[in-house]
């Protein structure tokens, strides 16, 4: 055996037929310095090898003997002999370190034999004195630029001391360069010895003294192609990494979201829009002729606001309360104030009114109201009226489906499709995290989420009319176009105008044009002078008709206060 120094110069020099001088201090300088981010990754982050974690105990291995045999297949075959003294210890392998910016770079440790059993990414020995082992190495060669590099962690990460160790390599191919390091896994000093036989083809490397935890590690350059071997990479999990933006990723994303909103598109345009408008239904309707001058025959305010926006909310229920007043169930009287007290109002019953003939859901508010009161002031509306409403909201989504107007409730429609949109979501959210975890293409999982999203927004919009639903709100919307111009008609008889243009206030707080038409109202007498007060609403002292625009405005707006503080209702 020929001891050589370990430097490029020297080994050039007695490498003939290899290469050339500066080719070998080229191919030596690039295996020295490419695995330089396994070292510097390792010396940074604990975790990327078990071998700095081994815990010291009592005892040392006195000699540890390593037979290393690279392979053509890139497998490094491994012989160990180690004498110790004190219990069996045990070795924490180096199992995983920094390769570059995005990857790590695992060593597979297998088939092991001998005296020793493998816990994990540890080598626990068993009996005593001495024990043999036997095991393959994966993932220790890099093929550099005009070489291939062999870097093995060969002894150390030992729980104990260890007094001499001594390494013997073969291969498959003559040697280009060599060294070794010894001490933590991120040390640059030199090992003790390192030589070559005069073939070439064998090395040794020797250490004497290596602390609890310390390793020595050997680098070996051989020519290219010499194996087979290549590093085992994992993708190291970066948010940076794991929604990387390039050309294939957002070219996917952009299809997908694109597909998918394209297919929330068809469900709204085959699910989602108005029967009328599809045709499917036969007998579809259209606007009644002169239907602008009076609402759709028998259809109530409440169930024209559930109709026109399908939502059973707070104005639909103020509106039913002035349309109960309007029809003669109960009576509205302001109650006189100070300048700077709050308005306020007494719901009275009217005894005789035939509450029996109420629908559903004017029965349940009418019921909500009173509750075997004869009177509640509007400021008193509290308790179980705010429990009684949820019975209200019941009955309204019942009623426009009993109308026809509706296949299904609309608000189950609504919870239906956003129910969806929200699992979609919540599946986009699980997607994205395990691409992400395992893969660069974490942005794909937005799609998912944008669709999910979208169609939790678009479940709002997806409640569809029957064409007798349609039909009805074209009467309707040409009913709120009449209401709108404030236009009394001429061919209303005197009389008959207080009570007719009353009918129609209701259906301007839905319109939300109250404030026009009650001036309308106010504006009607019979008899040449401005009256004190209407059949349904009654003002304190010194009040008359020409403050009524004022006070219907203010009553609606603290109606639908006190409704809303229910939530029981959609406020608007």
């Amino acid at each position: 055996m020929v001891a050589l120094a370990v430097t490029m110069s020297a080994f050039s020099a007695l490498a003939a037929g290899t290469a050339n001088a500066a080719d070998i201090a080229n191919t030596a300088d690039a295996a020295n310095t490419a695995d330089g981010p396994d070292l510097a990754g390792t010396a940074n982050a604990a975790d990327t090898s078990t071998a700095s974690a081994t815990t010291a105990q009592a005892g040392k291995v006195t000699n540890d003997t390593v037979e290393l045999e690279l392979r053509q297949d890139g497998v490094l075959h491994v012989k160990e002999t180690v004498t110790f003294e004190g219990g069996p210890p045990t070795r924490s392998l180096v199992d995983r370190t920094r390769y570059d910016d995005g990857d790590d770079r695992l060593y597979q440790v297998v088939n092991l034999k001998g005296d020793a059993t493998m816990a994990g990414a540890s080598i626990v020995l068993k009996g005593s004195g001495t024990a043999n082992l036997e095991y393959d190495v994966k993932g220790a060669v890099t093929p550099l630029a005009a070489a291939q590099e062999l870097r093995w962690y060969a002894v150390g990460g030992w729980s104990v001391p260890v007094e001499q160790a001594k390494v013997t390599l073969s291969g498959p191919a003559q040697l280009q360069n060599l060294s070794c390091f010894a001490g933590p896994l991120s040390s640059a000093i030199a090992c003790t010895e390192a030589s070559m036989d005069h073939t070439g083809v064998t090395a040794e490397f020797g250490q004497q003294g290596l602390g609890a935890g310390e390793v020595l590690t050997v680098v070996v350059g051989y020519p290219t192609g010499a194996t087979e071997g290549t590093p085992i990479l994992e993708r190291r999990f970066e948010l940076a990494n794991a929604f990387t933006l390039n050309a294939v990723t957002g070219g996917a994303l952009a299809g997908l979201v694109i597909l998918m909103l394209g297919g929330i598109g068809i469900l709204y345009w085959t699910r989602g829009r108005d029967d009328r408008v599809v045709g499917h239904e036969s007998g579809a309707q259209s606007g009644v002729e002169n239907g602008h001058f009076a609402p759709p025959d028998g259809v109530r305010p409440g169930q024209i606001g559930t109709l026109m926006d399908e939502q059973a909310d707070v104005i639909d229920v103020t509106a039913t309360i002035v349309d109960l007043a309007v029809r003669g169930y109960l009576r509205i009287d302001e109650q006189p104030r100070q300048t700077y007290d709050a308005p306020d109002w007494m719901l009275v019953q009217m005894p005789s009114a035939p509450v029996g003939s109420l629908l559903s859901y004017e029965r349940a508010l009418y019921d909500a109201i009173f509750d075997d009161r004869d009177s509640v002031l509007l400021s008193q509306l509290q308790g179980s009226f705010g429990h009684k409403l949820g019975k209200v909201r019941d009955a309204l989504y019942r009623d426009v489906v009993t109308q026809g107007w509706f296949a299904r409730r609309p608000d189950s429609v609504r919870t239906r499709w956003t129910t969806l949109g929200v699992a979609l979501t919540v599946a986009g959210v699980l997607a994205t995290v395990a691409l992400a975890w395992f893969t660069s293409y974490g942005l794909l999982g937005l799609a998912l989420i944008i669709a999910g999203a979208a169609l939790a927004v678009g479940g709002q919009y997806m409640p569809a009319k029957t064409s007798k639903g349609a039909g009805a709100l074209a009467h309707t919307l040409g009913f709120r176009e009449y209401l709108a111009g404030g236009h009394l008609g001429d061919d209303v008889p005197v009389a008959q105008r207080v009570e007719l243009f009353s009918r129609y206030l209701p259906y301007a707080v839905i319109f939300d044009s109250v404030d026009r038409w009650a001036r309308v109202v106010s504006s009607v007498n019979g008899n040449g002078r401005q009256a004190d007060h209407l059949y349904w609403y009654h003002g304190p002292a010194e009040w008359d008709l020409s403050k009524f625009a004022d006070s219907m405005r203010t009553f609606t707006m603290t109606t639908s206060g006190a409704i809303s503080s229910t939530r029981q209702f959609r406020s608007l």
